[in-house]
């Protein structure tokens, strides 16, 4: 028979968070498989744990999954962790579940520490529905352009990002979403110096701004789902086809913009969606 795929959750700072089952399947499996070895290694050598480390990560991947597959195939059972939190939430890991699940090998997840969880269960804005957006880009043009398709959603919106580029991420979520906008910022969630404030988003720009929010750790933004209506997606795919049928794609767009109130640039792409 073989081995079982563990999807294990980590502490996300505070190495108390890590739950009795997960320390005892770490200790319990033949290999670990590491986003970081140096930074896995600390956490092992804090509960005692002698499992063997081996690498894992975007980089190595492909390569990775073929040799941890085969250790599965043989009967041995792996862990699979990243840096911090859920693996394959923003992390690496993806490729190698997909492969197990093709192998026919049992994957377990070891649920615990997540920063989304963590920031949503604190932020006080609702979560009967969310979307987890990962990292924005990196760039004020892409993330601007990345921040309008979000602009009619109305689910709550989850996004990391890092400490270097918080304050214009939020400088650019006030001119897309607007100041008014309810939102929470998680800093340094779990940890020694953990912030978390619920405000406006122009308010949290200001506090970030003026230090009030310190510029320092891994920030989780929560953002508030549009009030607004959104327009049926039936009836504007009808709307650009038959604007298509008599304009240029360009044009189709504009129009359809100035009567539905919805992004020039999101309505064209729906539009070359529709022509295939």
């Amino acid at each position: 028979m073989s081995g079982t795929l563990f999807v294990v959750a980590t502490p996300i700072g505070n190495l108390e968070d890590l739950t009795p089952r997960a320390r005892q399947t770490l200790n319990e499996v033949v290999f670990i498989a590491a986003e970081d070895t140096r930074h896995t290694g600390r956490l092992l050598m804090h509960i005692g744990c002698k499992s063997r480390l081996m690498s894992l990560h975007d980089h190595n991947e492909e390569k990775a999954s073929g040799r941890i597959i085969k250790i599965l195939l043989d009967g041995d059972s792996v862990a699979l962790v990243s840096d911090a939190g859920t693996p394959l939430v923003s992390d690496p890991g993806f490729r190698l579940v997909r492969a197990a699940h093709e192998a026919g090998i049992k994957v377990s997840p070891i649920p615990g520490a997540s920063a989304v969880t963590a920031a949503l269960s604190a932020a006080g804005i609702p979560t009967d529905r969310f979307c987890f957006e990962g990292f924005a880009p990196s760039r004020s043009a892409a993330r601007k352009d990345w921040l309008e398709k979000l602009t009619h959603e109305r689910r709550t919106l989850v996004i990391y990002e890092s400490v270097h580029r918080i304050d214009d991420c939020l400088a650019d979520m006030v001119a897309v979403f607007g100041p008014e906008r309810q939102a929470f910022i998680g800093r340094e969630l779990t940890k020694l110096h953990e912030q978390c404030v619920q405000s406006s988003l122009g308010e949290l720009q200001r506090q970030v701004d003026d230090k009030t929010i310190v510029g320092k750790g891994e920030f989780v933004v929560v953002v508030a789902g549009s009030a607004e209506e959104r327009e049926s997606s039936l009836e504007v795919d009808r709307l650009l086809r038959a604007l298509s049928a008599r304009l240029s794609a360009k044009d189709s767009a504009k129009v359809a913009a100035e009567a539905t109130g919805l992004k020039r640039n999101a309505l064209y792409e729906r539009l070359l969606e529709l022509k295939g």
